[in-house]
């Protein structure tokens, strides 16, 4: 699925969100080691990264050609500085209706607007795909994460007391979130 959209953020500043492309291999690896540095809330941690640039690459490409999952990325300044990626729940017709998705966003990026584009973005094209719900899980703590997901139209559906474990913060709730498109 193709996507390209410019937005204008808070202080006039440029914000294009756009297909991730299998050149951006490299940069998205490193994003997602800075990303996942910089904050216990999202799902693994630096270290656990086990895709090196050629697969990045080669997973990049054939993502493109999807017509139901799309990796997008925020480019401010000419460098990428976030990520939504959009994922079918699964091929069976039972669920091929929802789909789940997973952000992120460079900390020294936090408060600009780049969330809330990547949001759009992937609402946008979650229903171009014939999506009915899109779905996420966040660490109940992370209060920024669930302020912008209901901002969107998520609603809780439900929650996990022990869903989520970190090495710092030991067992954590998990909120879980859907919005019907």
């Amino acid at each position: 699925m193709r996507y390209a959209k410019t937005v204008l953020l808070t202080g006039g500043t440029e914000l294009l969100v756009r297909n991730a492309v299998a050149s951006d291999a490299r940069a998205l690896r490193d994003i997602m080691q800075r990303t996942h540095s910089e904050t216990d809330y999202l799902l693994s941690y630096p270290d656990e990264q086990s895709v090196d640039d050629e697969q990045e690459a080669r997973s990049l490409a054939e993502t493109e050609r999807s017509d139901n999952e799309v990796e997008l990325v925020a480019v401010l300044g000419g460098r990428i500085v976030g990520s939504i990626g959009i994922t079918a729940v699964g091929s069976r017709r039972k669920v091929v209706h929802r789909a789940r998705f997973g952000i992120s966003v460079l900390k020294d990026c936090w408060g600009l607007g780049i969330g809330r584009a990547l949001m759009e973005a992937c609402i946008d094209c979650a229903r171009r795909a014939g999506y009915a719900q899109l779905e996420l899980e966040v660490v109940a703590d992370n209060e920024r994460a669930v302020s912008l997901y209901r901002r969107a139209g998520f609603e809780e559906y439900g929650r996990n007391p022990r869903g989520y474990r970190s090495a710092s913060s030991g067992y954590q709730e998990l909120v879980h979130m859907r919005l019907e498109l």
